[in-house]
């Protein structure tokens, strides 16, 4: 059986006419039946099961109406889903809307804002056996700057290519998902940003001489505290700038051609800037829980005067009050109880396992060079373009941006994506729940599916419909599914909320109102 749901707006005191209608072929006869539904609400579902053989329809639920139903003239519609919808819709008029699905639907599946809530079954990530191999490379892309990546599916060469990038403080092993799933049907790459990771330098770029006990002096075993750089450090600092330089010339040299870009936090915004910059390199743009916002210095390319009141910005040596202070502070930073608090904190959902990603971050704590790195990200300039003014280019050279969200991010915060989405009216927006700062990684299956149907709808131009969209009619203002995945031979369930392209923040707070409502929903045969 096919399901028809149909939303419908109406004033207070109209009357609406409606019918369970079933016309058998060999019977030119059609019976009619008045329902008397029950308290007053502004907005109203009314559910339809389809039975495409007796070319029929039934109500499945109905919530209230303020008036009794009066009865709607035989209507036959040739056992055509579609069909029936539009015989309903034509009875209720200009306020209503609907779409078409498969399966049944029952009232569990009704949001309290009329909104459909469906429940979606997708791939879980891919066991030891099936899923892809990870290479980890490294790629001299400037004396003693060797660039760390991790790649999978090399010999997919007929897929478009997709390229991640990481948040602060991790790197491409944060996709590791990633590469395992999306890499059996799709060429990946996850790369390590200069200054973190497994991209940190190779060699001191500030020395410092320590005595030892006999007199004689070596290098210390912190880097970049000495008083003077080497000379290929003399213009490093690690920024968004030189980042996004990294990966022009990263997609250009290893790559080779236009790419998918997705990054999370930090990598959301140079994945947006490298597209403001370089759109011929860009096939499309998904941000995850993007920082709207990097960098605390003025840019002295865009406020020339302003920073000429900061002489130091990121640069290496390190002067000697910065010294002292980064002491202190990295000692509290790099503990491992501070690093446990914080991944407490982006991962809504603590069931999910981070050791790995523990490890992780606390091996790139333990590299000599890490703590000076530290400091040069922190005092960094500001972009030459900030995240609003690359929307604006990216949109202008209809570069396609998708967003991908965790609802439960304390960081980046859901109004920060609704913020994008209404500066950019066309672009796909799923919100996840319950999923922090890092969905990528919490909630990995979610992620890739969206990743995938998206992709597609792009490289199909429109002829394989969004995810969570594909059996819809029309969508009044979004539309929720309750999506469930196996991991480690669990059921889990997550909500995702796609905003359809008109979404206003007026909407969206509207939305929050009727939900508080709870509207009853009876089932009539």
């Amino acid at each position: 059986m096919n399901t028809v749901l149909v939303s419908y707006n109406y004033t207070p005191g109209c009357h609406l006419h409606q019918s369970s209608c079933c016309a058998s072929p060999s019977d030119s006869r059609s019976r009619s039946k008045t329902h008397q539904l029950f308290t007053a609400t502004r907005h109203t579902i009314v559910c339809l099961g389809i039975k495409p053989r007796r070319e029929c329809f039934k109500f499945l639920n109905l919530t209230s109406f303020p008036s009794k139903l009066k009865q709607l003239r035989e209507c036959r519609f040739g056992g055509d889903a579609k069909n029936s919808l539009g015989v309903v819709l034509g009875a209720l008029g200009q306020n209503s809307g609907g779409f078409v699905m498969d399966g049944e639907v029952d009232a569990k599946t009704l949001s309290g804002n009329g909104e459909l809530v469906t429940k979606l079954l997708i791939p879980g990530l891919p066991d030891g056996e099936h899923e892809a191999q990870i290479d980890s490379c490294y790629w001299e892309w400037k004396p003693n700057m060797n660039v760390h990546y991790e790649k999978a599916g090399s010999n997919n060469l007929n897929s478009p290519p997709i390229l991640f990038l990481p948040g602060f403080g991790v790197g491409s092993f944060h996709y590791e998902k990633q590469l395992k799933d999306l890499g059996r049907d799709h060429r990946v790459w996850a790369l390590d940003f200069l200054g973190q990771g497994m991209s940190l330098p190779v060699e001191d770029p500030a020395p410092r001489l320590r005595k030892k006990d006999d007199g004689s002096q070596v290098e210390d075993s912190v880097w970049g505290f000495g008083n003077a750089s080497e000379p290929w450090a003399t213009e490093l600092v690690y920024s968004v700038d030189l980042w996004q330089d990294q990966v022009r010339y990263f997609v250009e040299e290893v790559i080779g051609e236009p790419v998918y870009i997705a990054g999370n936090s930090l990598g959301g915004f140079v994945a947006l800037y490298f597209a403001a910059c370089n759109p011929h390199l860009v096939k499309g743009v998904t941000l995850l829980n993007a920082t709207p916002f990097w960098g605390f210095l003025p840019n002295p390319a865009r406020y020339p005067t302003l920073a000429k009141l900061f002489p130091w910005a990121g640069t290496f040596p390190l002067p000697p009050l910065v010294k002292k202070l980064l002491v202190t502070v990295w000692q509290k930073i790099s503990d491992p109880g501070s690093i446990a608090e914080i991944l407490r904190q982006v991962y809504a959902d603590h069931t999910t396992k981070v050791d790995k990603v523990f490890s992780r971050i606390i091996e790139t704590t333990q590299h000599p060079a890490a703590a000076a790195s530290f400091a040069s990200i922190m005092f960094a300039p500001q972009g030459k373009v900030s995240f609003s003014e690359a929307l604006i280019r990216c949109r202008d050279n209809n570069v396609p941006i998708c967003l991908m969200y965790g609802k439960e991010d304390p960081w980046v915060t859901p109004i920060w994506g609704r913020q994008i989405k209404r500066k950019l009216p066309d672009a796909p927006y799923y919100e996840i729940s319950p999923a922090g700062h890092c969905p990528h990684d919490e909630v990995p299956e979610v992620i890739n599916y969206l990743l995938r149907g998206w992709i597609k709808n792009l490289e199909s131009e429109g002829l394989v419909g969004l995810p969570l969209l594909d059996d819809n009619l029309s969508v009044q203002h979004a539309v929720e599914k309750n999506v469930e995945f196996i991991r480690d031979g669990s059921r889990k369930l997550v909500t995702v909320r796609y905003f359809q392209s008109n979404f206003s923040l007026l909407k969206w707070f509207t939305s929050l109102i009727r939900s508080s409502e709870n509207i009853r929903v009876k089932s009539v045969q």
